[in-house]
């Protein structure tokens, strides 16, 4: 839960980046505070109001955007004149660097959680000179491994609704059981990205409901979390959600496998805190583990009650290493 009061952001704008696509932006709490970004999850999840309150708004500058297609950027994705081919994470980090310059910030500290730390851990390899720090909770690197396990290893714990997120696709006669190593994983992922394309929008919106009933299913047993957080996505954003889901993971969040694990060395510097759910059903801890093995200086905490949604104690986690990195940032500089 939002530890601060709610606030309203002081100024907002789109971002023109130049090939159609609008970007929704925000900014809150200090103008004059150590600027956090928020990148948040799904793919495609955008930012709610919420996250307006998780940093102190009188220590920070609270930067707030929505990916591309989604949330309040346009177009949206629920409509189909949105241009998939325009939304890659190579487009999201070309989006996040032209925000910074925009907003005229130098360093930032980076507030990713899922899909957002994916992202994150992208931006701050390939620009770690503009990264202050990085509070990165349900981490994921995206990589194949993962997306084999969420839409396929996990079904080993549910395996009837697994069974139906495959039926649904057509595909039971190719992948029998959820302990089932071949085929791979895309195809699966590539017909829910098809479907998704389907100029009638009914057989996108039944597509939309299997997709967050199999992510439902996956977070089910959260009791210290939000379990049916994914189906309470209704109309044009549960659309928006899978759409740029499935388009993603079919084609492994358009990354080189492993390339985050392999190159989080770059972050050496950099201060991070990786906080992560020891009940992740969705991506076991083995993630975090590996990133902070191969990042001097990153601290890694496992959370006993939490999984993938989060909990009260993994909540006053991250407000305590909000303000651990805050000392180290305005310390250092």
């Amino acid at each position: 839960m939002p530890r601060y009061p709610d606030i309203e952001p002081y100024e907002t704008g789109l971002l023109d980046t130049g090939d159609g696509n609008l970007v929704y932006w925000e900014t809150c709490g200090n103008p004059d505070g150590v600027p956090v970004l928020i990148v948040h999850g799904g793919p495609g999840s955008g930012c709610t109001a919420g996250n307006r309150s998780l940093f102190d708004p009188d220590r920070f500058r609270i930067i707030l955007f929505d990916q591309r297609n989604c949330g309040r950027s346009r177009p949206h994705a629920s409509d189909l004149s949105a241009d998939m081919r325009l939304n890659t994470t190579g487009h999201l980090l070309r989006d996040m660097e032209q925000l910074r310059e925009q907003l005229g910030v130098a360093k930032w500290l980076l507030r990713g959680v899922s899909w957002g730390v994916t992202l994150s851990l992208a931006y701050a390899e390939r620009h770690p000179e503009r990264v202050s720090g990085m509070l990165m909770l349900s981490v994921t690197s995206t990589r194949r491994l993962e997306i084999d396990w969420l839409y396929r290893g996990v079904g080993r714990f549910f395996p009837e609704a697994w069974a139906r997120f495959v039926g649904f696709a057509g595909l039971a006669g190719t992948y029998r059981l959820p302990t089932d190593t071949k085929p791979p994983i895309e195809p699966l992922l590539q017909v829910y990205s098809r479907l998704l394309e389907d100029p009638d929008v009914e057989v996108r919106a039944r597509a939309a409901a299997e997709w967050v009933t199999w992510e439902d299913a996956v977070i089910s047993q959260e009791a210290n979390g939000s379990p049916g957080a994914y189906s309470s996505r209704v109309d044009e954003a549960r659309l928006a959600f899978v759409r740029i889901c499935s388009h993603y993971f079919a084609h492994d969040a358009f990354l080189e496998d492993g390339v985050l694990i392999r190159e989080v060395g770059k972050l050496a510097g950099i201060p991070g805190v990786l906080i992560h759910g020891r009940n992740d059903l969705g991506g076991g801890a083995c993630t975090p583990w590996e990133l902070a093995r191969g990042w001097p200086g990153a601290e890694l905490i496992i959370v006993g009650d939490s999984g993938h949604t989060g909990s009260g104690t993994m909540s006053d986690e991250m407000y305590a290493a909000a303000g651990r990195l805050y000392q180290r940032i305005t310390s250092a500089g």
